[in-house]
């Protein structure tokens, strides 16, 4: 905003009262302050805002467009202020938190209800984007605190500014059904990997390059000179995990959101010759930040469940 907001405070008055007098004692200032504080933003916007007459003022069209956003920006700040005073009053905390499709589901759900039973006074906003979108936002501040995919260090994504609370260590595993991969197994034997056939036949499916897990997959299939041909790709590791059932293809998931699959045979595990990096999930806040009460809170009860208590 380019104008003094008090030029802006004295300019809705006027409008509002349609009269400089009124203004003026509404403001607690004299009639000639007020006049001269609108001739500045006129002059300021290079426009006239206002027809003077002997009955008072009244808004030129390019006055009624400014004043129906003065208006709205005065609203806001009077909706905020009573917000914050009954927020005060009541004790009330609010909380925002960026965290993945996937880790909503399998991580931070399972345990909000009762936490949010416990600490009645925490009022949560949940913003579901991916981890690298979520390091953007709490660099920004939009956010206050993150649960993600903790980057590897050397990660090509910037995540200066952000500190890391480790919480789980996952591990990425390849799955597939029995229907997908008997015809496989029978052309090229139980370890299909070790024909380069294999990759250029089967269908890999992925998460999207913009998926913090997706650059770990790459990463180690890469490494060990495994180059898929025909790749899947998906946003979410649920419709990954989906579309492995419904045998589509071979998905990389983590181990632990299809245990019951691999248990009741839905789908099996392929071995690749070689095991992914265990990486770890964990809460992301601003370093520069001063962790408050409300984040210590979530913090301190997910350790505690995940870790048990005095973690």
């Amino acid at each position: 905003m380019e104008q003094n907001l008090n030029l802006y405070q004295v300019f809705y008055e006027a409008a509002k009262h349609h009269n400089l007098s009124a203004a003026a004692q509404k403001l607690y200032v004299s009639q000639p302050a007020v006049s001269k504080s609108i001739s500045q933003l006129e002059k300021n916007l290079n426009t006239v805002l206002f027809r003077r007459s002997s009955r008072g003022v009244s808004l030129t069209p390019e006055g009624e467009l400014l004043y129906r956003h003065v208006e709205e920006a005065f609203r806001s700040l009077k909706t905020g202020e009573e917000l914050l005073r009954s927020a005060r009053a009541g004790g009330i905390c609010r909380l925002s938190i960026g965290v993945s499709t996937t880790l909503c589901k399998y991580i931070l759900l399972p345990l909000l209800k009762p936490f949010v039973t416990e600490n009645p006074n925490i009022k949560i906003t949940i913003s579901c984007q991916s981890t690298f979108e979520t390091i953007a936002a709490l660099q920004n501040s939009s956010i206050d605190i993150g649960l993600v995919g903790i980057p590897f260090k050397g990660t090509a994504h910037k995540t200066h500014a952000v500190s890391y609370l480790p919480l789980k260590t996952i591990e990425d595993i390849f799955v597939a059904a029995d229907t997908y991969l008997m015809p496989f197994l029978q052309a090229y034997g139980n370890e299909p990997h070790t024909d380069s056939r294999f990759f250029e036949e089967a269908a890999f499916i992925l998460l999207d390059k913009g998926n913090i897990s997706r650059q770990h997959t790459d990463n180690f299939l890469s490494a060990h000179h495994m180059e898929p041909s025909n790749i899947i790709e998906v946003n979410n590791m649920d419709l990954s995990i989906d579309f492995a059932r419904a045998g589509l293809g071979i998905a990389c998931v983590i181990s632990d959101f299809v245990q019951k699959d691999i248990e009741n045979g839905t789908l099996r595990e392929l071995k690749l010759g070689h095991t992914a990096p265990k990486r770890q999930i964990g809460f992301a806040c601003p370093s520069k930040k001063q962790v408050n009460s409300a984040m210590d809170k979530l913090i301190q009860y997910y350790s505690s469940m995940v870790y048990g208590p005095g973690s």
